[in-house]
């Protein structure tokens, strides 16, 4: 709300952001969410507040982990008919999420023209304007054309300016799930035994250890997307116009950080990390978003350090997905075995460590000798 209130006095904004108190159920089946919907929309914008109810249509669009998306149709009194997309936050995900730095950021993403305009906030969601486009599949995200177009969009996404303070918050993020996560107790006894395997005292000097090799890469630190797997990407294909949405993890990062957790998402849904992208198929990643211009010009020495921070990283990445997943283990009532994820993604840094530990080590030592 203390958003919505900031964006109203901010003259620069292109519209008046709308705010309502209401709170929608999420445990609610949609044709019970509906009314409530549109009871809402009503108090959000005035203009449909006299509407009929049966002016409004509401359908799901897609249920991620963290949210559920949904499209509300509206037929105005001159006969046009509105789309707009209703993000209802999942329970709990406030653990896991930092809500007011969303909305911040959505602000001048929005102007900088990624994502769709956001039109209204309220309790435990927001409401923005509709995309007409469609989301991409895992195996999307490898086609040459895709992978360049996605790499251009993200080197725009990176030279966005957020107001504030530009300290990378990964570690801080990262610190913050282990302390939370080291600490949790589960009634249900198979969870419980399955969390009481983790070696938490390992898992803080895996995460302390990768951080010391981490910093002397000195990435450069970024306005970064932090989520970007096929989910979060949409492409309008008549138009072949391509969008990056949902910033809930958006936070100033480190370059490497963003490119390294996407290459992860290679594996999809199914998690089958024989999918992670080949060499080649990254250097072609990097030319495009070191030089979108021109990605032939790029020398090799800015693809070959691009190509050690991005794959420290992606170690990096495996860490905060694993101790986020035991977090929402406790906390989600999503049927999910997040507990299950917490040892796919950890053993998976494991078993990716050395060798990306040893390319960046013999990269550094190769730098010093320079």
């Amino acid at each position: 709300m203390e958003v919505a209130e900031g964006a109203r006095g901010d003259n620069s904004s292109s519209h008046v952001l709308q705010s309502s108190s209401l709170t929608l159920d999420t445990s609610l089946s949609l044709p019970d969410l509906t009314p409530p919907l549109i009871e809402l929309c009503k108090d959000l914008f005035k203009k449909w507040s006299r509407l009929d109810d049966s002016s409004f249509s509401v359908e799901t669009v897609s249920g991620g982990i963290t949210n559920l998306l949904l499209k509300v149709s509206v037929k105005e009194e001159d006969g046009n008919e509105v789309p707009v997309t209703v993000r209802l936050y999942g329970p709990n995900t406030d653990y896991v999420i930092n809500r007011e730095r969303e909305l911040q950021a959505i602000k001048y993403l929005s102007a900088a023209g990624f994502g769709a305009k956001l039109l209204g906030v309220f309790q435990n969601g927001m409401v923005q304007s509709f995309i007409n486009a469609r989301t991409l599949i895992p195996q999307d995200m490898r086609e040459p054309k895709l992978a360049a177009e996605i790499a251009k969009q993200l080197h725009k996404f990176h030279r966005v300016d957020i107001p504030g303070s530009k300290e990378p918050q990964l570690w801080n993020d990262i610190f913050k799930f282990y302390e939370n996560a080291s600490i949790l107790h589960f009634d249900d006894i198979e969870k419980r035994k399955k969390y009481e395997t983790i070696l938490f005292k390992e898992v803080y000097n895996e995460v302390v250890e990768i951080k010391e090799l981490t910093d002397l890469l000195n990435a450069p630190v970024v306005f970064a997307h932090n989520d970007l797997l096929s989910g979060n990407l949409m492409l309008n294909d008549d138009e072949e116009k391509l969008y990056i949405i949902d910033f809930e993890y958006g936070s100033y990062s480190y370059r490497g950080y963003d490119i390294g957790n996407h290459f992860n998402e290679y594996a999809g849904y199914d998690c089958d990390y024989s999918l992670y992208p080949s060499k080649d198929e990254q250097y072609h990643f990097f030319r495009h978003y070191l030089q979108p211009d021109k990605p032939h010009e790029v020398s090799d020495k800015d693809v070959e350090a691009l190509y050690v921070e991005s794959n420290t990283y992606m170690l990096v990445s495996h860490l905060f997905w694993a101790l986020w997943a035991l977090i929402q283990a406790k906390m989600s009532p999503i049927d999910f075995d997040y507990l299950g994820y917490f040892f796919l993604r950890y053993d998976e840094f494991k078993r990716r460590k050395e060798k990306a530990c040893s390319l960046a080590r013999s990269y550094l030592s190769g730098q010093e000798s320079r």
